[in-house]
């Protein structure tokens, strides 16, 4: 008895060691229970949300422990500011209002992602020696008698992503783009809710909020493709992204210079796979959990590696955020309103912030470059040689495989740990290739080799075969699911690594 009441006290607080994930059993046995609670409450709106709310504070604790006293501190302030914006009738202080909103998000940002490299920027400008102090910690410890480290700043889980949700919310009230919410419980519920709270999509308050009030419905087809999704993730994330970078992908990125020309390529092509699966699987799983719940969460992948162009692999790559940097900043800077010049200065700076988004890294910035310096040379393409006829056949295909070694190369400085790693990386696969050596490893890596080739096969089957299959789940009757189901939980058993695997963008 005391051994069941031990486990039960360890899942049932906060452990920095074990976060809450969709790929734990503990978070299916949550989500249990809030179904279970969720049947008593789902016809009425009010006390639905209320639960939600309170269910995803938990759900945030188990991920992030004290941190959730930082969410709460962004729900009250930019509540309230919305407020503000929202009753001012003078438009001096409604703009107050939302910069002090805007000031409010990206301090936060600012502090938790940025203090050491703004500290390591002074100390090489300037030849000091400061160290970065957790003046949060400090004031706690002082305050309530704690014992938190003041010397290491950590991250909050997903504080990016509610962030960016808190300002869509308060710059839509200003541009009378959306309505407010009744109470700040409401927007709570908005600001936090748990499919995507950690690691999105980042949903609009105009997408979202008018779904609040509605009724529940789900039709027997949406729980059909929510299963679907929930599913497909899971596989993604765990029978392919998983299992790539535990068993070859991770290796090689530890330690460029140990491996082959060949096998550095590989592990970059292998990585292109593991990204995309690990953060589209996470949000398969998101929106399919959402849509048992009766809401409806954005899209945010479409076959990005279909792209035939990079234009063309923005609009299917991430769509939640690189919508979010066009609406809110782009558009911002001036958008295309004041000349060539300027429209291609306003890409690259969107783009250049969308890398440093991920972290203050000079890898970060130099993705981010890539792809702005990359946009702009497209969009000239474009101008220069518009497409007369709809592409299709061998010229589809080059283009396609053009963006995607494109966007491949961009993936090394985003995985690498430091620049040094990128110049080893980059120096073995263009002077040590070896290609002596591929046959064996080949032979050597064949099962991992299988499932990135499974993995981009099934990404480049045609949408209308993937239509066809995910139709056909959802058609097929329940117990037929239920089979599919339970295989395809014995089969990520049997894969599953013993070692924790978070999800990779759980640390932006």
């Amino acid at each position: 008895m005391d051994k069941i009441k031990e486990l039960f006290l360890h899942h049932l607080f906060y452990d920095p060691l074990s976060p809450i994930l969709f790929t734990q059993v503990f978070f299916w046995i949550f989500f249990l229970i809030l179904l279970l609670g969720y049947t008593l409450v789902y016809k009425r709106p009010a006390l639905r949300n209320t639960f939600l709310l309170a269910m995803s504070l938990y759900f945030y604790y188990k991920c992030s422990g004290i941190f959730i006293w930082l969410l709460i501190f962004s729900i009250v302030v930019n509540y309230y500011l919305g407020v503000g914006i929202h009753k001012s009738r003078s438009a001096w202080l409604r703009k107050l209002f939302v910069a002090m909103s805007v000031v409010v998000c990206i301090a936060l940002l600012l502090y938790f992602k940025y203090s050491y490299f703004f500290v390591d920027v002074w100390n090489t400008v300037f030849g000091t020696h400061y160290d970065v102090t957790n003046y949060l910690a400090l004031w706690t410890n002082k305050s309530f008698g704690s014992s938190f480290d003041i010397r290491r700043i950590v991250l909050p889980a997903g504080i990016s992503f509610y962030s960016f949700q808190a300002l869509s919310y308060t710059i839509d009230l200003y541009r009378h783009k959306t309505k407010p919410v009744n109470n700040i419980l409401e927007f709570g519920f908005y600001k936090s809710f748990f499919p995507q709270l950690v690691a999105g999509p980042i949903v609009r308050a105009a997408e979202f909020i008018p779904q609040m009030y509605s009724q529940y419905a789900l039709t027997i087809r949406e729980m059909g493709h929510a299963l679907f999704l929930i599913l497909n993730g899971l596989l993604k994330k765990m029978l392919i992204s998983d299992y790539i970078s535990i068993n070859y992908v991770d290796r090689v990125f530890d330690n460029p210079v140990g491996y082959s020309g060949f096998e550095n390529l590989m592990a970059v092509y292998g990585y292109t796979l593991q990204i995309y699966c690990d953060f589209s699987g996470y949000t398969d799983i998101a929106i399919g959990v959402a849509l048992l719940l009766g809401f409806r969460l954005p899209i945010n992948f479409n076959s990005p590696y279909k792209a035939t162009s990079l234009v063309d692999f923005w609009r299917r790559w991430h769509i939640s955020l690189s919508s979010w940097l066009r609406d809110y900043l782009y558009i911002s800077l001036g958008g295309n309103r004041a000349g060539k010049f300027r429209t291609n200065l306003n890409l690259i700076i969107t783009m250049l912030i969308g890398g440093l988004w991920h972290g203050a890294n000079l890898r970060f910035a130099i993705w981010g470059g890539l792809h702005g310096v990359g946009l702009v040379v497209n969009k000239w393409w474009e101008k220069r040689f518009p497409l007369t006829v709809p592409l299709f056949g061998y010229r589809k295909i080059a283009l396609q495989l053009l963006t995607f070694q494109f966007v491949s190369f961009a993936w090394i400085f985003f995985r690498c740990s430091d620049m040094q790693m990128v110049k080893n990386m980059l120096s073995q696969i263009f002077t040590r290739f070896n290609f002596l050596i591929v046959p064996q490893v080949l032979v050597s890596y064949s099962n991992v080799f299988a499932v990135i080739f499974a993995g981009f096969a099934i990404h480049w089957i045609p949408a209308r075969f993937k239509e066809r299959y995910r139709g056909w789940f959802i058609k097929t009757p329940i117990y037929v699911k239920v089979v599919i189901a339970v295989l395809a939980v014995m089969i990520i058993f049997q894969v599953k690594t013993a070692v924790l695997q978070p999800f990779i963008y759980f640390q932006f």
